[in-house]
């Protein structure tokens, strides 16, 4: 088998294929948060084209939010099934748990869909680790922006929202409810 990474094709035809291929998966919706594309939250981790011959297929590598997401097989059948209908099939899902997802994967297009949805998104936590800094980790994270007024004078209602990953706040100053993306 002839794997394509992106960037270095083996055969004419496999960078268009390659995007093709990420160009569709940039419409498909993650179930839970569907203001957001798979490719946007950082699923979505390498697309491969498999063989050198047209219609050999797509290898796609996902990670999930977290290794128990009830999610998971409904964004595989759903990257599956649009990759298909497109005609880039068949496809081989690859499911890469190491390194573990973290928010910092959602693009800044992803994050600004958050915020124009009503959730807040998480903030980076990535920086202060790269630089091998030393990072606090809050449970209840601090300066939380409404997404709806911009103000940060904010408070948590409660732990969860609607899925695990979120954690339901107030706003102090328009007094709207939003849920916040819990940094990973």
């Amino acid at each position: 088998m002839n794997l394509v990474i992106a960037g270095e094709p083996t055969a004419a035809g496999a960078d268009t294929r390659q995007e093709r291929a990420w160009a569709v998966l940039q419409t498909v919706p993650d179930p839970e948060v569907p203001a957001l594309s798979l490719v946007d939250l950082g699923v979505v981790r390498e697309v491969r084209v498999r063989g050198a011959a047209a219609g050999s297929g797509m290898e796609v590598v996902l990670t999930p939010t977290y290794s128990g997401c009830p999610a998971t097989e409904v964004i595989a059948d759903s990257v599956r099934q649009a990759l298909e209908a497109e005609g880039l099939g068949p496809v081989v899902l690859t499911q890469r748990l190491a390194p573990p997802w973290t928010t910092d994967w959602i693009t800044e297009a992803g994050r600004r869909q958050l915020r124009e949805y009503g959730i807040a998104p998480p903030a980076r936590i990535g920086a202060a680790h790269e630089m091998n800094e030393a990072q606090v980790v809050r449970l209840r994270p601090r300066d939380v922006e409404c997404p709806r007024c911009g103000s940060r004078h904010t408070e948590r209602l409660a732990p969860f929202g609607s899925t695990a990953c979120k954690a339901l706040h107030r706003c102090l100053e328009c007094r709207e409810p939003f849920e916040h993306f819990k940094p990973i």
